[in-house]
């Protein structure tokens, strides 16, 4: 008998694996280890963002070119807003791993838990962030594009705003982080409008202010659930630091702005968006009112249902402008 005959014999009678089983389990071994690794990756990008960015960008872009569909644009534009955000996503990742760590919501991110390098995110944030510009230079240029450069330049200044003034100034120094911080949310109206008619008008601007007042309410609904988290990362979310009632007074104000603001765009729209925007902002402020209402009663309340509600919200809005600007009937302004 062979000595390798021997051995093998001897794994086999103990128990042991032997060394030809043993290779044939290290690709199973080293294909989980790729699989931890590339979803470890995708997490880094929070790819539920795309949500928002379907949500705030295409119907935009369709208002733009009213009565017009251009879905060579619209991907080119979707699939840049997603590098970018991916590239912000993972950058801030990497300034928040500290307190990620702290967080029980944000523990298992994959740098919380170690599951990639720090240095190997960053490359990441970067390349992503390049790759986004390129695609949408390149990608709004081919469709006649006149000014390709506007909208990657507007996604680099969302990165370098959401990581730099946002989460390494914001965040941890004043409960206004949301707030002036969620200006980067609002970006995907003007990226979408530019990369359309390749400048930007009144139109896109007032969705911004539209996301910009929705924010507060949203994010500070997320944040009452999870203040106890916050609280131990030491990061002033308005819930961590002021009364339910107050929170939900700011809630409200800003919800009432939100409302208002989406009316300015009614003389553009036609009847469809016009009452889409009266009964879903009718129907979002109940909602927060009564949370308001409740909470000064001193009723046991559940915030989470706001945050849920003010995405059906924002849902209903900007899909109501996609039908409206699809179907392009008159506009109200041309009634008079």
């Amino acid at each position: 008998m062979r000595i390798g005959e021997s051995v093998s014999s001897s794994a086999s009678a103990s128990g042991e694996a032997s060394p030809a089983s043993a290779t044939a389990e290290a690709p199973t071994s080293v294909s989980a280890r790729m699989k931890a690794t590339l979803l470890a990756y995708i997490a880094l990008t929070k790819p539920r963002v795309i949500e928002l960015l379907l949500v705030s960008t295409i119907p935009v872009m369709l208002q733009a070119d009213r009565g017009s569909v251009s879905i060579g644009l619209i991907v080119i534009t979707v699939i840049g807003g997603w590098l970018g955000a991916a590239s912000a996503n993972s950058l801030n990742m990497v300034a928040d791993a500290d307190i990620d760590q702290k967080m029980k919501r944000t523990e298992r991110r994959p740098l919380a838990r170690h599951a990639v390098p720090v240095r190997h995110v960053l490359i990441f944030g970067l390349v992503l962030a390049v790759a986004s510009f390129l695609v949408l230079y390149f990608g709004t240029q081919a469709y006649g594009n006149v000014r390709p450069w506007l909208p990657p330049v507007l996604v680099m200044i969302t990165i370098a705003f959401y990581v730099g003034v946002y989460t390494l100034i914001l965040k941890r120094r004043t409960w206004q982080n949301v707030i002036w911080g969620g200006a980067a949310g609002c970006m995907p109206a003007l990226v979408g409008w530019a990369a359309v008619t390749g400048s930007l008008s009144w139109q896109p601007f007032v969705l911004f202010l539209v996301v910009f007042f929705w924010t507060p309410p949203h994010t500070w609904a997320l944040a009452w659930r999870y203040r106890a988290d916050y609280e131990a990362a030491g990061v002033p979310m308005l819930p961590v630091i002021a009364t339910p009632e107050h929170v939900t007074r700011q809630m409200l104000i800003y919800t009432w702005l939100t409302v208002i603001t989406s009316l300015f765009l009614i003389p553009v729209t036609s009847w469809i968006y016009f009452a889409v925007a009266i009964l879903a902002g009718g129907w979002f402020l109940w909602y927060v009112t009564r949370l308001y209402i409740e909470t000064r009663r001193g009723v046991d309340v559940k915030p989470l249902k706001i945050f849920l509600k003010s995405n059906e919200y924002l849902a209903l809005l900007f899909c109501g402008l996609a039908v409206d600007a699809v179907l392009d009937w008159p506009t109200i302004a041309s009634y008079f």
